[in-house]
């Protein structure tokens, strides 16, 4: 976990640590944290986010850390299976984790997505998996679940998006 204080979230209830990739994996609530690693792709001021088939929040582009994978291979991995982009997981910057409540889980099982800077010429299109490709500014926060509030809180707070 960071030396920094965890920043005010907007009335946002969560953590947040430097994406490192040593914090262990903890149990709240009798449920083990969901592991996410994702990518945040930023042009304009405005960071790409999706909307999965059959839901209607934005999230991240990215998803859950396979057994075995790197956080940063899996935000690459996800990054082409969601916007078909390819992205060295070598190239991606580390930003930030949040740990917050889990949408659509459970009271006290909480998501600890890392959260990596990515870069790229390439266009990101919509695949299978996601019904369209939204660019958000902190305004949009209310169309996302927690993690994602948090996300775009952090990035704003960064001067990173508007």
């Amino acid at each position: 976990m960071s030396d920094a204080p965890t920043p005010d979230l907007g009335g946002v209830a969560g953590s947040v640590a430097g994406a490192r990739g040593d914090d262990v994996v903890s149990v709240h609530a009798g449920h083990a944290d969901i592991l996410v690693a994702a990518v945040a792709l930023i042009r304009d001021r405005r960071v790409l986010m999706v909307t999965a088939r059959g839901r209607d929040v934005w999230f991240m582009p990215g998803g859950k850390i396979d057994s075995g994978e790197s956080e940063a291979d899996a935000a690459a991995r996800e990054a082409w299976e969601e916007v078909t982009l390819r992205l060295d997981p070598a190239a991606l910057e580390p930003l930030f984790t949040v740990l917050i409540q889990a949408h659509g889980e459970p009271e006290g099982r909480l998501v600890r997505m890392v959260v990596f800077a990515a870069e790229t010429a390439e266009e990101p299109t919509a695949s299978a998996e996601v019904s369209a490709l939204h660019w958000a500014t902190s305004a949009d926060a209310h169309r996302c679940p927690p993690a994602g509030v948090e996300v775009l809180h952090l990035l704003h707070a960064a001067g990173r998006i508007d």
